[in-house]
């Protein structure tokens, strides 16, 4: 379903910006008092920021695939990739379908110029890129982590590319992919645009714009169990400052272009935060589906129709800023391909009351020293409860009053916790089974 509102008088342009394992209190408005992100405060404050906005998983490649599809990540194969490994892992076994609908294809075929600027994760070459997922143009990498100075993945391995062709560009990534996002917005066109933008910042291994000999430390050392070993706290704080930057530029060139009032801001992170992250007081982190795994930093800006200076207790997931972008952009789904997420401009229009959802999580993982064990974990969140499973154990949380998800309530409310717990099988069993 297409959105009207008398306040639009064209399609916007939309930017969507994905940051990478940005925890929840990872930010200045959020409650991060050791350094200031003054630009994504300013993003947060123009428009709307949700106090309860969720990823679609607790890791990075699911996430991706709900964004992309607007669907629950486990209704396809590679949304069971607990992230997808490096290519010499997996080859091009798996990957996000070309035949399948995306965000991308369905706004370029609504007449939008579409490009994806940072990381795709969701599948190799030959069969898998985003030019083959509905992009005009890609500039990026493939794989779920490079070097923010040499740009190779973990193996060591060159990971930047134009289109479909391996590159070389020297310099600090997300200047880089800042850079290619501000040359794109400033482009003469007769069309709206859609971009996205996925930084791989503040995603391990964490090299600060001043780092460079942290990243010249790992050059013959390049492996999993030295990139994660490699930063500080300090560190931490420089790369999720050049992100910061980097927005404000983003911002900037929105304004100096002309178009920053018919252009839809939004900002996420793909999962929750990691071990230098600010999960404020959530149990959990990256990997988990506790709150600390899944609750996610997420503002939308769009001047002159959603009004400033609002934080909205809505509760929302990933799929659903899929959702709302094809809404606010008139663009029509595919019925074959059902979205799982809602839009939600009228409730944050002032349109609709809050709308209580009931929206679920599920998550296995892999085998790596980044993650928890490998276990299957499951959560619902229905109105303020929610239903936890990890491996066999099962919790049942009123999250407005126990938002630290400490004490267990399910003997005390035996008929909620069977309904969600059911909900939850149910659900699941839509689903394509892990292998």
């Amino acid at each position: 379903m297409v959105y009207t509102n008398p306040a639009i008088s064209q399609r916007p342009n939309v930017v969507f910006i994905l940051a990478d394992d940005l925890g929840w209190g990872d930010l200045s408005i959020d409650g991060q008092q050791n350094y200031q992100t003054p630009h994504l405060d300013r993003l947060a404050r123009e428009g709307v920021r949700f106090s309860q906005a969720y990823s679609s998983s607790p890791v990075c490649t699911p996430t991706r695939v709900a964004f992309f599809t607007g669907r629950y990540p486990g209704r396809l194969p590679i949304g069971n990739q607990e992230p997808l490994l490096g290519v010499q892992q997996i080859g091009d076994k798996v990957g996000l379908p070309p035949e399948h609908p995306t965000i991308a294809s369905l706004l370029k075929a609504n007449g939008y110029e579409t490009a994806l600027v940072g990381k795709w994760h969701c599948g190799y070459l030959p069969k898998y890129s985003p030019l083959r997922s509905g992009f005009d143009e890609f500039f990026g990498n493939f794989s779920g982590a490079i070097d923010y100075f040499r740009h190779v993945d973990t193996n060591g391995k060159p990971d930047l590319w134009e289109a479909e062709v391996p590159v070389e560009q020297a310099g600090y990534i997300t200047d880089i992919f800042t850079d290619r996002a501000v040359e794109f917005i400033k482009r003469d066109r007769n069309q709206p645009f859609y971009l996205s933008l996925h930084h791989t910042a503040p995603h391990w291994p964490w090299e600060g714009p001043d780092d460079v000999e942290l990243s010249n430390a790992l050059i013959g050392k390049d492996a999993l169990p030295n990139w994660i070993n490699t930063g500080t706290a300090e560190s931490y704080a420089a790369v999720v400052k050049s992100l910061d930057d980097g927005v404000g530029r983003v911002l900037q060139a929105l304004d100096d272009a002309g178009i920053a009032d018919n252009t839809i801001v939004i900002f996420a992170s793909d999962n929750g935060g990691e071990k230098f992250s600010n999960l404020g007081e959530f149990k959990g982190k990256k990997g988990y589906v506790y709150e600390g795994g899944i609750r996610v930093p997420t503002f939308i800006r769009w001047n002159g129709v959603i009004p400033p200076n609002q934080v909205s207790k809505q509760v929302i997931i990933t799929h659903d800023i899929t959702a709302t972008i094809l809404a606010a952009t008139q663009t029509n789904t595919d019925p074959n391909y059902p979205l799982d997420g809602e839009n939600l401009l009228p409730v944050i229009t002032g349109e609709k009351s809050i709308d209580h959802r009931t929206l679920f999580w599920r998550y296995k993982g892999i085998d790596t020293p980044v993650l928890p064990p490998k276990v299957l974990q499951g959560a619902v969140r229905s109105g303020d409860w929610k239903y936890v499973k990890i491996g066999e154990q099962e919790f049942l949380f009123n999250l407005a009053t126990d938002d630290k998800e400490e004490i267990d309530l399910q003997v005390e409310h035996i008929d909620t916790f069977k309904l969600l717990r059911a909900g939850y099988q149910k659900w699941d069993a839509e689903l394509e089974p892990y292998l």
